[in-house]
């Protein structure tokens, strides 16, 4: 096995263009991710300057043991509000206990990425079918702008489901502070115009390279920082909550203090991990994509376990990779893991030396900030997508949708996980079996309902396009019965192994018991085009004592006309 560190080293070359690469990007990054970490530390119940600490040794635990080389780790929506879930039933948000839970979370998550990494369990990046991921997030999207419109508005509320929170905002629509309100409008509709137009008017006035990127990614900081000086210039600021004291310094390296309710915490630990590291991973083989490189699953696992680990231990809550930053990381031109590093180094500086400049911020302009970057995460395209295709996908999607809005995050993705494995299951349930016959002239078989074939009077060859297995034996050998209805004595039934690449327990044993029924209705079992790791089943359980073996379908068709003379027709396609 390799060494587990610094896997990315193989994929890149510490050259200049790699580290002036890197560097320009953490320049842009870190541009995003000081307004981000704040927000998003709100998001979560933390106090804001907690999401700067999540932004600092997060990082570099990635860039040891990660690999993508532009997945920009730090805090981001998901995650937060998965944290914020998890910990309302326990604690008071913001209070001493709730950090302590938070760091808790990030710890317990990142020590289980990190087991899961070194037992390479890297797979479970499919536990979650893409349908259910983005209505997993498409509906923690909404859950989130709605739980910062009270924020944005001032308006009390207690939080809870999606509708009870709609039904808070509404009750409570005369409890407006409407100078909350002003702020966070006006920093809504000014970051939607930097989105807009930021990038075009840098342009035009011939500003152009790395200068370009940087000037349009700090527009939204450049936005705020707007209206945070028209407020306090006016004496408004005091009508408003602010970000509030940040004090000035590293994070001190600690354990979570030991609490009772941490046991009802591992669940949800679990889940944040695993919801985070399906989320990175996608972004980082899409990175991989890009850049040629190899997206290696199970050091995404140990990467963003180490960045978890060093997040609950500097004080913070659960980390993972970002869909913005990583697309912004990529387009500065990131080509490793040492953007991350940089980006770290540059966090520092803003802890040791601007933390007086953001206590001023308001709260409403970050949440305006959450929610315009959150919109992005609104998949309703992948719906249209699955109704269009397959009905199956389009129910999961809609309950794990629903599910995260009226019964919360956390199940709501309980419920698309089991909906993913039960899918899966339902399909492989219900395999697709055909009876085939030979295409006149050639060796080909193909489906008796979609081609002119030939068949034979006393025989039936059928194909099953499907791994055998105990979901779908039971159907499988129903199928088979049918067909060996209309079968007389000495009848042939031919099964096509073409389309197996497995066997389990339950269909060997199904496959004997069918070989001796069949015989004692003097109709042999043969079986054709057998791959090998199952012919090597087959023969510890000694079935080929009971069943012909042939090498071809068209060996077997063959075989059966000569030896037994049976009568061939030509079928016509249904």
């Amino acid at each position: 096995m390799n060494s587990p560190f610094f896997p990315w080293l193989k994929d890149s070359r510490l050259d200049g263009k790699t580290v002036t690469g890197d560097l320009s990007a953490a320049l842009v990054v870190t541009l995003m991710l000081i307004p981000q970490s704040l927000a998003y530390a709100l998001l979560a119940g933390m106090p804001a300057h907690i999401g700067l600490y999540a932004s600092v040794l997060p990082l570099i635990g990635y860039a040891i043991f990660g690999k993508s080389p532009a997945l920009a780790v730090g805090p981001v929506a998901i995650a937060s509000v998965m944290t914020f879930d998890a910990l309302i039933p326990f604690f008071e948000p913001g209070s001493s206990e709730w950090i302590a839970g938070g760091m808790f979370l990030a710890v317990a998550s990142g020590l289980i990425l990190m087991v899961f990494g070194f037992l390479r369990f890297g797979f479970i990046a499919a536990l979650l079918s893409h349908p259910v991921m983005s209505g997993f997030v498409t509906g923690a999207a909404i859950l989130i702008i709605l739980g910062q419109i009270k924020t944005l508005t001032g308006i009390p509320v207690t939080g809870g489901t999606a509708l009870q929170q709609l039904q808070q905002l509404l009750a409570n629509m005369g409890d407006v502070n409407w100078v909350t309100l002003s702020v966070g409008l006006s920093t809504f509709l000014l970051l939607l115009l930097a989105r807009r137009l930021a990038g075009r008017l840098f342009k035009l006035a011939g500003v152009r390279g790395l200068l370009l990127d940087i000037l349009t990614k700090a527009s939204p900081l450049a936005m705020i920082a707007i209206v945070t000086l028209v407020l306090v210039s006016t004496g408004y600021n005091s009508d408003t909550q602010t970000v509030g004291s940040i004090p000035t310094g590293l994070p001190t390296l600690m354990l979570p203090p030991i609490s009772s309710a941490y046991n009802s915490l591992l669940i949800s630990a679990l889940l944040i991990g695993v919801v985070g590291f399906i989320e990175s991973v996608s972004m980082a083989r899409a990175i991989g994509r890009i850049r040629q490189v190899s997206t290696d699953s199970d050091a995404e696992l140990r990467g963003l376990g180490a960045a978890n680990l060093l997040s609950g231990l500097s004080g913070a809550f659960p980390v993972t990779g970002g869909l913005s930053r990583s697309v912004v990381n990529l387009d500065a031109g990131a080509r490793s893991p040492l953007a991350g590093v940089f980006s770290a180094i540059l966090m520092v500086a803003v802890l040791l030396g601007t933390g007086q400049y953001l206590e001023s911020l308001p709260l409403a302009s970050l949440a305006a900030l959450i929610i315009v970057a959150i919109s992005s995460l609104l998949d309703w395209h992948t719906l249209r997508e699955c109704i269009r295709f397959d009905r199956a996908d389009a129910a999961g999607w809609l309950v794990t949708f629903l599910g995260v809005l009226f019964f919360g995050v956390e199940h709501g993705i309980m419920l698309g996980i089991a909906l993913s494995v039960g899918t899966v299951l339902w399909r492989q349930s219900r395999p697709h079996i055909a009876i085939i016959g030979r295409i006149p002239g050639t060796e080909h078989f193909r489906n008796v309902q979609r081609h002119r074939v030939e068949t034979l009077d006393n025989a039936v060859f059928l194909r099953v396009d499907a791994n055998l297995f105990f979901a779908n034996w039971d159907r499988i050998r129903e199928f088979i019965d049918q067909q060996a209805r209309h079968l007389s004595n000495k009848g042939k039934v031919v099964l096509s192994m073409a389309s197996v690449s497995d066997i389990d327990s339950t269909a060997l044993e199904g496959l004997q018991e069918l070989a001796r029924d069949l015989n004692s209705r003097q109709i042999e079992l043969s079986l054709c085009e057998v791959k090998g790791p199952i012919s090597d089943k087959l023969k510890r359980v000694h079935l080929f004592e009971q069943v012909t073996l042939h090498l071809s379908n068209n060996e077997a068709f063959e075989a059966i006309n000569r030896n037994v003379h049976c009568t061939k027709q030509v079928s016509e396609p249904t």
